[in-house]
């Protein structure tokens, strides 16, 4: 992982107009900073492509979320996050390494420029991610859980085939008579959602029906952003892309009148088991995390050990559609 000569500190003082020690103590989280004053030293050292002295092996790798712009919430209390960890850990301590899993929020105590690790698991990668390009400037080897929304040449990354699984949901609600489908997304800007709503819109457009994405927010538990929607009933089925979305769904179902599945199909892209035994339950599209995890994980080891490049082509693991009562019309 050889890295071409880059600025020195001395040149991102010149360019944040500080001293070097302050450099050197927003760099290695040491002194007495403002918080605002070590965020903008470190993300002018990252623009620059300032790359900190190379740091013996640790055996030891990191994992972080960084999709919805650095906001500092729980990604572990959803399943399909959860499981990914839980699989990469077991992965990670069966090749003898330690896994250290870091917070969303990249506020200035994050240490993402002077982390210790051999490598980096990156989930839901979004574009313009300063997380990756802080790694990408201090040569920390990286595998993405999802096609990173700005590829490199040589980046590897493990993901799913989405159009192909966002046309067997949407095939499965039409042969059980939905005319009129929604799609519940819109939210993250990472890969996944723009291949699944790329794909919902192209096969609309094949099937000469209308679009309708309805917007997700993750605090709207009554389902609100349904209302529309199901009070003119404007779609008589939806695929929700993220894990609360039924629950939404189901909720402004209720308050609207409409019942599951005779007025409403419903599919939710989740791992999460209550679905299975929710009134109705739920039919579920698996991303298959505890496999993805572990093909990282095996890809990221592979490359910190041989210090060349991963797979030729991006690992693809099966998505699956596990149908429930929600999507079956009696």
């Amino acid at each position: 992982m050889n890295r071409a000569p880059g600025p020195t500190l001395a040149d991102i003082a010149r360019a944040a107009e500080v001293s070097t020690a302050t450099v050197s103590h927003a760099l290695n989280g040491t002194g007495r900073l403002a918080d605002a004053t070590r965020r903008r030293v470190r993300e002018i050292a990252t623009g620059l492509g300032y790359a900190a002295p190379s740091a013996p092996r640790t055996r030891s790798l990191g994992l972080a979320v960084t999709t919805f712009a650095g906001s500092a919430w729980n990604f572990v209390a959803v399943s399909y996050f959860s499981q990914w960890l839980t699989a990469a850990t077991a992965a990670a301590h069966a090749h003898g390494y330690a896994l250290t899993t870091l917070p969303a929020d990249r506020g200035a105590g994050t240490p993402w420029h002077t982390l210790a690790v051999d490598g980096m698991l990156l989930l839901d990668s979004p574009r313009g991610d300063p997380v990756l390009s802080a790694l990408r400037a201090r040569g920390i080897p990286v595998v993405f859980d999802g096609r990173p929304a700005d590829p490199r040449p040589g980046d590897v990354w493990v993901d799913n085939d989405h159009a192909a699984t966002t046309r067997e949901v949407l095939g499965h609600l039409a042969a059980a008579g939905a005319r009129r489908i929604a799609l519940h997304g819109g939210f993250g800007d990472e890969h996944y959602t723009y291949a699944v709503t790329r794909a919902y819109e192209e096969w609309c457009a094949e099937h000469g029906r209308a679009p309708l994405v309805i917007p997700f927010a993750p605090d709207d538990a009554p389902g609100h952003a349904f209302d529309r929607a199901f009070a003119t009933r404007a779609a008589d089925a939806v695929y929700c892309l993220y894990d609360p979305g039924a629950r939404q769904a189901l909720a402004a179902a209720a308050r609207h009148g409409l019942t599951v599945p005779e007025g409403l199909l419903l599919v939710c892209a989740s791992e999460d088991p209550a679905y299975e035994r929710s009134a109705p339950p739920v039919t579920t599209v698996t991303l298959n995390p505890a496999l993805t995890a572990e093909t990282a994980v095996a890809a990221l080891i592979a490359i910190v050990e041989s210090g060349t490049g991963g797979p030729p082509s991006p690992p693809t693991v099966p998505a699956g559609l596990l149908v429930r009562a929600s999507s079956v019309r009696r």
